[in-house]
């Protein structure tokens, strides 16, 4: 993929478990920006997962952003007048090793995960209903096996701009080194 192949990647997630849920909401920020998503859009978050993503822009570089307070109708719609398909991962759709070759088409899209119940007018907004396996599992999980497979790995050979500090691979131990 050249850099004008890369699609331009945003994540809707709907809805929020208050009890449990601070610590997805930061792994779902987290993987997002980690395999090429532009930015996350959340109902609602505490403020402690957006100063845990900003301190992660700040140190490792990358300007994702996380949006709070729109409701999943509104980002949809605007979605679609953007032109941006919208793809809702769910346990009940289609494989996605059966759609990955038309998702891989797409130049824009929306990727829609679910913490509760997702509301089922969502199956009827969404362009796509892909599933990464047909059985319970981590929208954690579906978030970055999708992200992976629509950008072929190449999601893996980014890098991120203004980073403070940069790992070099190593087959033993850690060295991160700054910029």
């Amino acid at each position: 993929m050249t850099v004008s192949d890369v699609p331009s990647i945003r994540v809707l997630r709907i809805g929020q478990r208050y009890v449990r849920d601070e610590r997805t909401l930061t792994h779902l920020c987290l993987v997002s920006r980690a395999l090429g998503a532009e930015s996350i859009y959340l109902e609602d978050a505490e403020n402690d997962v957006l100063a845990t993503l900003d301190g992660v822009n700040r140190t490792w570089g990358g300007e994702f952003q996380a949006k709070l307070g729109a409701s999943w109708r509104s980002v949809i719609r605007e979605a679609k007048k953007e032109g941006r398909s919208v793809v809702h991962l769910t346990m009940y759709g289609m494989p996605i090793q059966d759609v990955v070759p038309e998702l891989r088409k797409l130049d824009k899209l929306l990727l829609v995960v679910g913490g509760p119940k997702v509301p089922g007018r969502v199956y009827h907004e969404a362009d796509y209903n892909v599933a990464v396996t047909s059985q319970p599992h981590s929208e954690v999980a579906a978030l970055a096996i999708v992200l992976h497979e629509i950008q072929g790995g190449e999601e893996l050979k980014r890098t991120f701009v203004k980073s403070k500090l940069r790992i070099l691979p190593n087959p033993r131990g850690k060295r991160v080194v700054e910029n």
